[in-house]
């Protein structure tokens, strides 16, 4: 066993890098019973609703920092906190084209490219790690801002910027899914 698998080894299962994730778990469903109270209709619910998803993705930062600045990271913990943000921003694009605020094509273009990357990254897992690149923290920068955007009961004035925003996070959203393939492809390389 390596000082590393041994720290690893040593690293508690119930921690709280591993609490914020299991907390974002559980705030998904909570999340998608006030967007679907709100019927995207009722401004109170949808500020409710805004909040949680802030809140949650919120998770998603602390408890990444957390894991690695106290060296908290655990197996489960690098499974469970890309699931747990994929079925919160999943929840939240499905929910947004339900009831017609965000075009279909849009949630099939964003879920299809973040599917798409989870496998890969368990599909080149025994070769090594693709890490989050800076472009993939832009990525879910501006998709945590767009759904926020468009789950805020905003004016009518300033709800034109959501799609400007949403369609930054799409470009950028498929930009980032080339890069990771391409990633993928060097790490799958035998070596020479």
């Amino acid at each position: 066993m390596t000082g590393a698998e041994s720290v690893a080894a040593r690293v508690p299962l119930l921690n709280a890098a591993n609490v914020l994730t299991a907390l974002r778990f559980v705030l998904v469903p909570v999340f998608a019973a006030t967007v679907v109270v709100s019927a995207m209709s009722h401004a109170g619910w949808r500020t409710a609703a805004c909040v949680i998803f802030v809140v949650a993705s919120a998770t998603d930062l602390v408890d990444g920092w957390i894991a690695r600045r106290f060296g908290l990271v655990t197996s489960l913990g690098k499974v469970a906190d890309p699931i747990a943000d994929k079925a919160l921003t999943g929840a939240a694009l499905v929910l947004l084209s339900w009831y017609d605020r965000l075009p279909w094509w849009v949630t099939v273009v964003i879920l299809a490219r973040e599917l798409g990357i989870t496998a890969l990254r368990f599909w080149v897992i025994r070769h090594g790690v693709i890490a989050a690149s800076r472009g993939g923290k832009i990525k879910t920068a501006l998709q945590i801002l767009a759904i926020t955007w468009y789950l805020w009961p905003m004016p009518a004035a300033l709800a034109p910027v959501g799609p400007w925003i949403m369609g930054a996070a799409v470009v950028v959203t498929v930009v980032t899914g080339f890069d990771y393939v391409a990633q993928a492809l060097r790490l799958r390389r035998p070596a020479r």
